[in-house]
């Protein structure tokens, strides 16, 4: 638990420490959806970005700072799928070796991913409590280090470096709105916005379905969900004591979306902007396409946080 946010100086030292190990991802425009929202929206790729989503990042950021004898005994994690990946991939480019602990049913193209990148996978039932206890227990027999997906610190710097990256070229911007699942992606998101773009307001997308952030800015503490059906798989999660504090402070507003909202949104993007993204990149877009009175006239920038998704089963396909 944090009892202060950390200093602009943590985000520029962050921001230098990741750059020569990712990409700096596009922000792309289109016309169509401009006029189709009434606002001035610009899409943060990270679905460009190394092993496919926005936290490679973070995974590169944390695993650098560790000691030479926790690099030797490798880190441990759990993960659906995109931090499964980007701790796999962060930790071969940096001889480390990866356990990583994935859901039974998490998406095959995630799976895959991971093997790709030499992640050494253990299946847990696909609950939150299975997916501890197995990183726990491996953690114990290995020494590894373990990595929390979102509720680390030096993951949320890290995470933060493309809100900073998306401010350098877009200096104007109203409204920036990402996914919100673990909360390590908006929390770093608003730090960055904090020390470099103070006007601009935080707002997070969150599936109706597993809405713990919103219903834990209204009370004032950390909720959980019973149950994780969703589409959006990457924001199965839930807030953590070291990014709760930092959304709290910082971030404006949790906005709700359904399911059916969630896939429109992620079919016009494929069908008007031609590129791949994930159910979770399309919940932000999905929130201001249901409120389009809240941003008439803005500049929005939207994460599109990832794009590994299995494309044999996508939402809006009929057989």
């Amino acid at each position: 638990m944090i009892t202060s946010i950390p200093t602009k100086k943590n985000l520029e030292h962050t921001y230098k420490r990741v750059q020569p190990f990712v990409h700096r991802t596009p922000i792309l425009t289109s016309q169509l959806i401009n006029e189709l929202v009434g606002a001035n929206l610009f899409f943060k790729c990270e679905n460009f970005q190394k092993a496919g989503a926005f936290k490679m990042r973070g995974a590169i950021n944390a695993i650098q700072q560790l000691s030479d004898n926790q690099k030797n005994k490798g880190v441990v994690t759990h993960s659906s799928g995109n931090f499964a990946q980007a701790v796999s991939l962060a930790a071969k480019q940096l001889d480390v070796k990866a356990y990583i602990v994935m859901p039974s049913n998490a998406p095959k193209v995630k799976v895959d991913g991971v093997k790709t990148y030499d992640g050494i996978i253990t299946f847990s039932e696909p609950n939150l409590a299975s997916r501890e206890s197995e990183a726990k227990r491996i953690q114990e027999e290995t020494g590894a280090t373990f990595l929390h997906p979102s509720n680390d610190l030096n993951v949320i710097l890290g995470q933060g470096t493309s809100a900073i990256e998306l401010i350098e070229e877009e200096q104007n911007l109203d409204y920036m709105l990402t996914p919100v699942g673990g909360g390590g992606l908006i929390a770093g998101t608003a730090l960055a916005n904090y020390y470099y773009n103070s006007n601009c307001k935080v707002i997070g997308g969150e599936p109706m379905q597993v809405n713990d952030a919103y219903r834990s800015l209204q009370s004032g503490k950390i909720e959980y969900n019973e149950h994780s059906n969703t589409i959006a798989d990457g924001l199965r999660t839930h807030l953590g004591d070291v990014n709760f504090p930092i959304i709290k402070k910082l971030v404006d507003e949790i906005l709700c979306v359904s399911e059916e909202e969630i896939i429109e949104a992620m079919q016009i993007i494929w069908e008007r902007m031609k590129i791949i993204i994930e159910p979770s990149s399309a919940v932000p877009f999905a929130a201001v396409l249901n409120n389009k009175k809240h941003f008439i006239g803005k500049n929005i920038g939207i994460i599109l946080s990832g794009g590994n998704v299995d494309i044999s089963k996508l939402p809006f396909y009929k057989d």
